[in-house]
């Protein structure tokens, strides 16, 4: 009889409270490794987490900037509901890191590489694939060859071209993996789609995993913050569906009386105020009303 796979800790949390201590380090490890497919020595975790603006924002996102042995920065964020402005975040995210890296007077080499890793609960963009992976390259538009660096820069960078320099980024859609286990990187997702590590499971890291996001295993203080952490999160994802739901519910229902058109309209502008008034930021609402930006910020000053 196969032993059913203990609930783990959800990664997002392990990010938030577990992963940023340095015995744990080896857990970070193991995923990036496995993503990059090169072993991956993390030195330090940087400070970074964002100021979230709401108590929407605290349970929807969560990141962490992290340095390597190497001196490369990982910078590395889960998205749980649907921001229509994402990808200008993935590259705030990193020109912020890469800003911060120079103070004033520093020489340009001083800017270290970049590889932003976006983990997403929800059907972001369009595509047929689970994983994503950008990168900039310098193609000739005549001889159509790739940017090499001279050969002193060669030497100085330890890189042969361009696009070892510039930032990376990769999108890992958690949801629209289809649970069939292909390779290493496939158990790390589906680790971060059910919270559980299977017996066969081998992917560097997951092991420890295993043993340190155990949720039975964790102390009584972390175990009730655990708890009430994921139910408001859930309350969080219900609110948002919810007042969704309602929108277009309402909104046909006014549209039978008055003109679908206007009903609709009327509906969006009563489910926005609705999300004001829960504190849910302005570029969800639109999103998921379909108002402008300039439409609710004019709600939020009448209210």
């Amino acid at each position: 009889m196969t032993r059913k796979a203990r609930k783990l800790v959800s990664f997002d949390w392990a990010m938030k409270h577990l992963l940023r201590q340095k015995e744990n380090f080896d857990v970070l490890e193991g995923f990036l490794s496995e993503l990059l497919k090169e072993d991956i020595s993390i030195e330090s975790i940087l400070e970074s987490e964002s100021n979230q603006e709401n108590e929407f924002d605290k349970y929807n996102r969560v990141d962490l900037k992290v340095k390597d042995t190497n001196d490369n920065r990982f910078v590395i964020e889960v998205q749980y509901n649907s921001q229509s402005d994402y990808p200008h975040r993935m590259l705030w995210g990193v020109s912020r890191a890469i800003s911060e890296m120079l103070n004033k007077g520093d020489n340009y080499d001083n800017i270290k590489k970049v590889i932003s890793i976006n983990i997403v609960y929800y059907d972001f963009g369009k595509g047929l694939d689970f994983i994503y992976h950008g990168i900039n390259t310098f193609k000739g538009m005549y001889q159509h060859d790739e940017l090499q660096l001279s050969t002193v820069q060669q030497k100085k960078y330890l890189v042969t071209t361009m696009t070892e320099l510039y930032p990376e980024y990769y999108i890992i859609k958690v949801n629209g993996f289809n649970d069939k286990i292909k390779d290493a990187l496939t158990e790390w997702i589906y680790f971060m789609k059910h919270e559980e590590v299977k017996g066969e499971f081998h992917a560097k890291g997951l092991s420890e995993a295993k043993e340190k996001l155990d949720s039975l295993k964790l102390s009584p203080e972390n175990r009730i913050a655990y708890k009430r952490y994921i139910e408001d999160r859930r309350v969080t994802r219900s609110t948002l569906q919810t007042a969704k739901e309602e929108g277009w519910q309402q909104g046909m229902q006014q549209g039978v009386q008055q003109g679908v058109q206007q009903g609709m309209q009327q509906n969006q502008i009563e489910t926005a105020n609705r999300m004001l008034v829960k504190g849910i930021d302005i570029e969800t609402i639109a999103e998921l009303t379909q108002l402008s930006i300039e439409q609710i910020n004019q709600l939020k000053t009448e209210n």
